[in-house]
């Protein structure tokens, strides 16, 4: 009886051979690490200095040097998404440090931050529990609608409305929840004290709660990240006046932002992306098919922290930014399969804004008008999607 051969899929192969390759790429470097947060930190400040006070020399030059600016502040963030994941330096202390600084210049409080990206690591590729920046619904979410509500839905996701998102992400949100939830907080201690003047604040604050934070911890840290920008944009404001120093901060924030919001969400939104629901869920398999490969030209690379390297960074979040292109190359028949997104594809790539929960991947408005709403009904159009399947 001759031996069958069992032929290994994508995901077996990635499945045997994960542990040889984070046990030879998650190897964090004190020099490589420091030497970036110094490239990163200096030209962050010095181009900020320049952008201003170039103001009252010419606007095109402004715009010059924010361009560029936009790009560090961009990597800015990824050098503290990385201090998040503990993966920059060698020791936990040193990546809370930088990851807090770092924090300050982007305006995110980088520990909150961290805890819910962390949950997006976890989930990754499961549609059922996490659903992207976007906030995606499914095409049956989507059907229960009525027209006005999807148009809307449709017209928020426009890329056009990114430099909004980053707006909001960067600079507005951050300081609207912290001094909300600590308004919040105040109250609710006057009232429980004019009820009952025995109990203590300890127990009152335990009694506390918000939708802000999930823990006293996260609310320290979101208050230290809030009180040390405010008193930046004081000494800022008073050094190059009110107008000048927000004109150039809010472009540049709002811009840095919305690239952020745009590469996040193609890394996990494109063409046939892996969408799953809780039953059929697998991590591996949404490492390999629910995450794409960005690649860019290297010095997009350089300002994005490698961040394109996306599929090796969800393999395993202790891989540094700094080791992520040597472990696609040496492992690259491993990822054979991973979307390959290029800066052409990106606007088309942004359209992928609803999850097909019966098909399990990402959709276009396009396919869902296509496959949904022509036939007049979900079976049917659950029918049209297996049609086109089988003759593809």
């Amino acid at each position: 009886m001759r031996n069958k051969t069992i032929k290994m899929t994508p995901t077996d192969r990635l499945k045997e051979q994960k542990g040889k390759l984070i046990n030879e790429f998650a190897k964090r470097n004190n020099l490589t690490a420091l030497w970036q947060t110094l490239n990163t930190i200096v030209p962050y400040f010095l181009l900020f200095y320049l952008a201003i006070e170039s103001l009252s020399v010419s606007y095109w030059l402004t715009a010059l040097i924010c361009s560029v600016l936009i790009l560090i502040v961009m990597r800015v963030f990824m050098m503290m998404h990385d201090c998040g994941h503990g993966c920059l330096y060698e020791k936990p202390m040193p990546n809370q440090v930088v990851g807090f600084i770092m924090g300050v210049l982007c305006g995110v409080p980088q520990y909150v931050w961290s805890k819910h990206h962390a949950y997006h690591h976890a989930t990754n590729g499961n549609w059922s529990k996490y659903r992207g920046p976007l906030s995606v619904l499914s095409v049956d979410e989507f059907k229960k609608l009525d027209q006005k509500k999807q148009k809307s839905y449709e017209s928020n996701r426009n890329i056009l409305l990114a430099p909004l998102g980053g707006f909001m992400y960067f600079i507005c949100t951050p300081r609207f929840t912290w001094l909300k939830g600590s308004l919040q907080f105040c109250v609710f201690l006057l009232k429980e004290k004019l009820k009952d003047k025995s109990k203590s604040f300890k127990n009152l604050s335990q009694e506390f709660e918000t939708g802000y934070w999930n823990t006293w911890q996260e609310y320290a840290h979101m208050a230290a990240n809030n009180l040390v920008l405010i008193s930046a944009w004081v000494l800022a404001c008073y050094y190059f006046g009110v107008l000048n120093f927000f004109l150039v901060y809010t472009v540049v924030l709002s811009l840095a932002g919305a690239l952020g919001i745009i590469l996040f969400t193609i890394q996990h939104n494109f063409e046939d992306s892996y969408a799953r629901d809780d039953e059929s869920w697998d991590y591996f398999n949404a490492a390999l098919e629910g995450t794409s490969y960005l690649d860019l030209p290297k010095l997009l690379h350089w300002f994005t922290a490698n961040i394109g390297y996306h599929h090796i960074h969800h393999l395993s979040a202790r891989i540094p930014n700094y080791k992520l292109q040597a472990c696609h190359e040496k492992y690259a028949p491993l990822f054979e399969g991973v979307k390959r997104i290029r800066l052409k594809d990106i606007a088309k790539s942004f359209k992928y804004i609803l999850w097909d929960n019966h098909a399990g991947r990402m959709i276009t408005m396009e396919q869902y008008h296509a496959l949904y709403e022509e036939t007049n009904s979900l079976g049917k159009g659950k029918a049209a999607l297996a049609g086109r399947s089988s003759t593809g």
